[in-house]
């Protein structure tokens, strides 16, 4: 169902093998397949691609002026830079070889300048003096390299996710209770809080002493718990506000919600693992009672509303992101979501009384989906992400009565994220996908604009997806650009978009030396013979175009996110380049039913999730593709993919089973309703009985089709799946053996949702299987995959 890998239980004993021997009538002359192959195939792996590729990233901190500084990353060595962006000069940011020389007298061990023992420093504000990390300890040089000496090490601040802002509030940077939970840190740095037995806790940076903070928490009703269905974590999920005295939590009740059960492979008795886990149509799914804490006195104040469905405007976890304080932590903004997705309701807390009110909601036919809010407190003012007009815009409220006062943003082309609001300028930048002509419209660029719609700036351009590093005083961008066929650049902008100064560039002159070509970018036609899609295509680097060559399309279906990924330059993307080497066309085409566009494009397949499910774009596209490229056989088509990608694969072979000859559908949600609650009513709508007994998920569920069968059809699951449970695949081999239908059937032993220490026997065995059925050659016996 979704792409997060998680980590294995335990580890991989035997894969468990229903193998039926097949000889396909459809099978072509095809060039040998050899080990020698295998090993060529393994170069366009991340492993060794990976390291081919220097620099063309950096992580800039600012200094007060506006002067920025960062590490740079190059073939020969790394360097410590500092920009001044008013005078257009680049220099080091300190002298690296007296401070190298510095640093070896101080701890006696013996450093370069080309090879220092830290990847992170921090500048004083006069950018005179240097701190940074070697191993537990740290030190201060200035910047001449003169003297380095010990000092103490300041309480560290988490990062942004734990702060009182926007962020996601899960954690503190590694640190840990003294019984190894993890810690959300408070924005000063001073205190945390953590889960101990269903209650929060207080736990001081400094002396690490601790506090209780509640003491009702009990079994499955506890505080700043998130554990329902899939996830299993112990990080506590609050928000700090930005005082460091309050925390905005919730004390979820899954009590009475139904469990899910999976026993690892073992010698002796197996532990069996339970999770809470709704399903859709349970008549109990995980509610949340919201509340705000009091650190330093431990008073709880219950907000004075309903229970909330374990809901998020975005995505299937609970989001700090639908928490907003205001600074001075006497209120508390909230988002709400109805358990159909259908509604979202903005509501702002009373921190000391609990008292709440309704500012506004919005109702949507199919599902809300929000790419984020802010509330400006000085003004009474809220910024709001709504997709009301087919297109992902942002609008502003009045935060007291709840009425509209204008749009910000109009036109096509998605908003998909709020950067940052500036209540005193009366600006919001944001990123948004295509809104720039002729380009890839899933290029990310970013915007400026004023609240009240007016003085629109583009502030990235060039063909190229970016991301955006904005100076505190929102006078410079850091500009990160690259495209899956150009590497990424970095430069320094104005508040303009305009170019200052080059920052960093990639080198890949040792991964064009070893043979890497970039994907060809494709645009297609989806099956409604108009909607132009888009994706990429993989092809061996010793492509002849006199021959034919079977294609394989590496599907994901949504609709949270699509077949392709990101646009940014990346060496590797999974082994789509390596599979092709064995001498197939790889294709990945987001159709429609996948974020990025508009509203309409992403519920295209709103409530038939299998009997559409992207399939029927998928193939007009590979259509148009073989007309445009005459290489590729579309009478070997095969299609695989992981999770909603196992999913869509089986239906293709089940409802397309004349147009795919091979698939492969790895640890597939092939029926949502043994699927988590929050996934499916979302995009399959609650369930609703018919009068046969049967009901709105029935239609989707694979299971119904198996019967239909033709092709060759590979099932694998990991058994300790906690993401999408195994008997979902199980469903599905049922089926098929009451069909009396040839099948392989591949169980992980104590895999989870990624396979972990399995993975790359499972990537063998998938080349093995196209190369086999799809090219129609034995492949080396038992390959030994050195990645």
């Amino acid at each position: 169902m979704r792409l997060q890998t998680r980590r294995a239980l335990g580890p991989a004993l035997a894969a468990i093998v229903i193998a039926v021997p097949f000889v396909s009538a459809e099978r072509q002359t095809a060039t040998q397949v050899t080990a020698v192959d295998y090993a060529r195939a393994e170069k366009f792996l991340t492993a060794t691609v990976a390291p081919l590729v220097v620099g063309g990233t950096i992580a800039p901190s600012w200094l007060p002026d506006d002067r920025l500084y960062y590490r740079s990353v190059r073939l020969d060595r790394s360097e410590f830079v500092l920009v001044d962006p008013v005078k257009r000069v680049r220099t080091e940011a300190f002298n690296h070889e007296k401070v190298a020389a510095a640093i070896s007298a101080a701890t006696g061990s013996t450093y370069s300048a080309a090879d220092l023992p830290f990847q992170t420093i921090q500048l004083t504000d006069d950018a005179q003096m240097a701190s940074f990390d070697i191993g537990s300890r740290r030190w201060s040089c200035d910047v001449q390299g003169s003297k380095c000496t010990e000092v103490a090490r300041a309480a560290t601040p988490p990062p942004a996710a734990g702060r009182g802002g926007r962020g996601g509030g899960r954690g503190g940077g590694g640190a840990t209770s003294t019984d190894g939970k993890p810690l959300n840190v408070s924005p000063d740095g001073k205190r945390a809080v953590f889960i101990r037995e269903w209650n929060l806790w207080v736990h001081d940076i400094a002396t690490k002493q601790e506090r209780q903070l509640t003491t009702d928490g009990v079994k499955y009703f506890g505080y700043a718990t998130d554990n329902a269905g899939w996830r299993s974590s112990d990080a506590a999920v609050a928000l700090w506000s930005a005082d460091s005295k309050k925390i905005a939590t919730q004390q979820q009740d899954e009590r009475e919600v139904g469990e899910m059960y999976l026993v690892p492979t073992t010698v002796g008795h197996p532990t069996l693992r339970v999770s809470k886990f709704p399903l859709p149509g349970d008549k109990v799914v995980a509610m949340v009672h919201r509340v705000v804490i009091d650190v330093d006195s431990g008073r709880a104040v219950r907000l004075k509303m309903d229970p909330d469905y374990h809901r998020a405007t975005l995505g299937d976890d609970l989001s700090m992101r639908d928490y907003n304080w205001s600074p001075d932590g006497s209120q508390l903004a909230l988002a709400s979501v109805s358990r159909d997705h259908k509604q979202a309701w903005l509501r702002v807390a009373n921190a000391s009384t609990g008292d709440v009110r309704t500012v506004l909601d919005e109702k949507v036919a199919t599902q809300f989906e929000s790419r984020g809010w802010q509330v400006l407190w000085t003004t009474s003012e809220v910024v709001w992400h709504s997709e009301r007009d087919d297109w992902g815009n942002l609008y502003l409220y009045d935060l007291a009565t709840g009425k509209l006062k204008n749009r910000i943003t109009t036109g096509e082309g998605p908003v998909m994220q709020i950067v940052r609001v500036d209540d005193k300028t009366r600006q919001v930048w944001f990123g948004a996908n295509g809104r720039e002509k002729g380009a890839d419209p899933y290029f990310l660029h970013f915007y400026r604009v004023g609240l009240d719609g007016a003085g629109a700036v583009a502030l990235t351009p060039g063909n190229a997806t970016h991301t955006m590093q904005l100076s505190p005083s929102g006078k410079y961008v850091v500009d990160t650009y690259s495209s899956p066929q150009a590497p990424a650049e970095v430069v320094l902008r104005d508040a303009n978009g305009q170019q200052i100064m080059p920052l960093a560039r990639t080198d890949i002159s040792k991964l064009t030396a070893a043979g890497w070509k970039p994907p060809t970018p494709i645009k297609v036609l989806a099956s409604d013979g108009k909607t132009p899609l888009y994706g990429l295509m993989f092809t061996p680097t010793n492509l002849d175009t006199s021959k034919k060559y079977p294609i394989v399309n590496n599907v994901y279906p949504g609709p949270q996110t699509g077949s392709t990924g990101s646009r940014a330059f990346s060496a590797a993307r999974g082994d789509r380049q390596a599979l092709a080497e064995l001498g197939f066309i790889v294709v990945t085409i987001d159709g429609r039913g996948t974020p990025g566009r508009s509203k309409s494009f992403q519920d295209a397949y709103y409530g038939a999730m299998g009997r559409d499910n992207t399939i029927p774009d998928q193939i007009a596209a590979m259509k148009d593709l073989a007309r445009q490229y005459p290489y590729i056989d579309l009478s070997r088509a095969g299609i695989w993919g992981h999770s909603g990608g196992g999913f869509a694969t089986t239906t293709a072979m089940f409802r397309f089973p004349d147009f795919f000859k091979v698939g492969i559908a790895e640890s597939g949600n092939h029926d949502q309703r043994t699927n988590e609650d929050d996934w499916g009513e979302r995009y399959q709508g609650l369930v609703v009985k018919n009068a046969d007994g049967t009901d709105n998920y029935d239609a989707e569920a694979n299971q119904n089709f198996a019967k239909n069968l033709k092709g060759k059809l590979l099932l694998a699951h990991g058994t300790m799946d906690t993401n999408v449970p195994p008997y979902q695949t199980y469903l599905v081999a049922d089926a098929l053996i009451k069909a009396n239908k040839d099948f392989d059937l591949l169980m992980l032993p104590n895999q989870n949702h990624g396979y972990g220490s399995a993975s790359a026997y499972m990537m063998r065995r998938r080349w093995d299987y196209f190369v086999r059925h799809l090219l129609g050659v034995e492949p080396p016996k038992e390959y030994q995959m050195r990645q």
